[in-house]
C-alpha cells in the first residue's frame, strides 16, 4: 500500500509508529523550579551524538488538563534532566508514570520508586533503574504540528554524567541480558532485546585504507 499521511491511511490503526520500531524508552526525571519532582516515559527518545554524548526526547501532545507536559517545561526552566533506563522488571512502574498527573505530583513517590540523588544535576535518579544519564539541556525545538491538541516539543540534552550498575557489566561491556531493556513498538506493544548478531564495521575498514 501507499498513502500520504496528510490524507489518511484507511487502516484500523495508524501504522507509522509500528513501522519505526523498536524505539528506546526515555524514562525522564526532572524537577520543577519550585522543587517538585517529575517522572515520565517517552517512546520518542534516542542517542543522537557521541561528541559530546547527546540524547533527545520528544514530548508529544498535552496533559489531560490541556497544559504543556511537565518534562519539557522543567527541562527548559531548570536546564537539566535525567534519563533512566526502562527495564523489564520495571515495566509496570514505567507504565504507571505515563499517567497524566498534576504538576504538583511527584511520580516517583506516587508509584513507589526510590529517588536517588544525582551528582551533577538536581533532578533525582530512579534508584531501581540500572543505568542513568545526568543531562544538561542544550536545545529545545517546537516542531510544526497540524493538530492543536498534539504539539511536539523536542528536548536535546548533553550527557554530563553516566551511572551504570556494576552488575550490568561483563568484561568491560554493558551486558544486555543483565540490563533487560524494554522498547516501544507500535500500538500497545513493547519488546525486549531478543536474538542478536554482530557484523564488522565497513566504515572503519574504509577509513583505514
Amino acid at each position: 500500500m501507499f498513502f500520504e499521511p496528510a490524507k489518511g491511511h484507511g487502516l484500523s490503526h495508524n501504522p507509522i509508529s509500528a513501522c519505526v520500531s523498536p524505539r528506546p524508552i526515555g524514562w525522564i526525571s526532572t524537577i520543577s523550579r519550585s522543587g517538585i519532582g517529575n517522572l515520565a516515559p517517552f517512546s520518542y527518545f534516542n542517542l543522537v551524538h557521541n561528541f559530546p554524548p547527546t540524547v533527545m526526547f520528544a514530548c508529544n501532545g498535552l496533559k489531560a488538563d490541556g497544559t504543556a507536559k511537565d518534562s519539557w517545561v522543567n527541562a527548559k526552566e531548570t536546564g537539566e534532566f535525567v534519563y533512566n533506563v526502562a527495564t523489564l522488571d520495571l515495566r509496570e512502574k514505567v507504565n504507571l508514570t505515563s499517567t497524566s498527573w498534576s504538576a504538583q505530583t511527584d511520580e516517583l513517590a506516587e508509584v513507589g520508586l526510590t529517588a536517588q540523588s544525582s551528582i551533577i544535576v538536581k533532578p533525582v535518579r530512579v534508584a531501581e533503574s540500572p543505568i542513568q544519564f545526568e543531562c544538561k539541556t542544550v536545545k529545545i525545538l517546537h516542531l510544526p504540528s497540524n493538530s492543536e491538541q498534539n504539539p511536539s516539543t523536542v528536548v536535546f540534552g548533553e550527557v554530563v554524567g553516566v551511572h551504570i550498575d556494576d552488575r550490568c557489566l561483563n568484561e568491560g561491556q554493558v551486558d544486555y541480558d543483565r540490563v533487560h531493556h524494554i522498547s516501544r513498538l507500535g500500538y500497545l506493544d513493547f519488546a525486549t532485546i531478543g536474538e542478536r548478531f554482530s557484523m564488522p564495521s565497513t566504515y572503519i575498514k574504509r577509513e583505514q585504507k
